[in-house]
């Protein structure tokens, strides 16, 4: 089973708004390239983001589940889509910016993997394209594994999602996401959806510093517009590809 297969259906309906990343996208894109005409999203799910994105002519999305995509079909007609792992991919072409957003990056379950990305994100980018990420700190998933569980209620059933933590010295933190969907299948009967993701966070100096041979650094912030650090909620970053 991929990830994602059961919890595609409901993802949207669970999930935050995708909204005011799609906006800092938008935001950056205009700020450090203007007149871009090519996007790439890897991880891109269900289009949230990529619907969002209008003023960039061509867009593509990357994702490895094809129940993702298929929702992403429907909400994003125009894009190019393609079920692809975003550690090793050739689309034979480069793009002006390529994003990983929606905690995607985080999903990616060791460190060798996050640098095969930025080593493909490299080869796809144009001489001076953008790179756009954002992550779950290590601090944000503490926070997460302490707390009890979320329960969501949405028009079609409920959602219960409980996170647990570890941390580690060398790899980071790991934290597994236990996801039940109780779809409502009519008067008091309810299908259960049941779905383990795991996600890593990295210490973001790691990260600044994998990245550093290959990318400048144009901005980076947190969730609350102060810089980044293992303690932010997220981190946010716009790179800019090395000639």
């Amino acid at each position: 089973m991929t990830e994602y297969e059961q919890f595609a259906g409901f993802y949207d309906a669970v999930m935050d708004d995708p909204g005011p990343r799609a906006r800092r996208v938008a935001d950056w894109v205009e700020r450090y390239r203007p007149g871009a005409t090519s996007l790439l999203e890897l991880g891109c799910g269900t289009g949230s983001i990529l619907a969002r994105l209008e003023s960039v002519p061509s867009l593509t999305g990357l994702d490895r589940s094809p129940e993702m995509l298929a929702v992403a079909r429907r909400k994003v007609p125009g894009a190019r889509l393609i079920e692809a792992d975003m550690t090793a991919f050739d689309l034979g072409r480069r793009f002006d910016v390529v994003i990983c957003v929606f905690d995607s990056l985080n999903h990616l379950l060791s460190f060798g993997a996050w640098r095969s990305m930025f080593e493909a994100v490299r080869a796809h980018l144009v001489e001076g394209g953008l790179f756009l990420f954002d992550v779950n700190t290590v601090g944000e998933l503490r926070r997460l594994g302490e707390e009890p569980p979320w329960v969501y209620d949405f028009e079609d059933g409920v959602a219960v999602i409980d996170v647990s933590f570890a941390e580690d010295a060398r790899s980071g933190a790991m934290s597994k996401w236990d996801i039940r969907i109780f779809e409502e299948v009519g008067g008091a009967r309810y299908e259960l959806h049941h779905e383990r993701i795991g996600e890593l966070a990295v210490p973001l100096a790691r990260v600044r510093s994998a990245l550093e041979p290959a990318f400048v650094l144009l901005e980076e912030i947190g969730d609350e517009g102060e810089p980044p650090t293992d303690d932010s909620v997220k981190g946010h970053f716009a790179y800019r590809r090395r000639p």
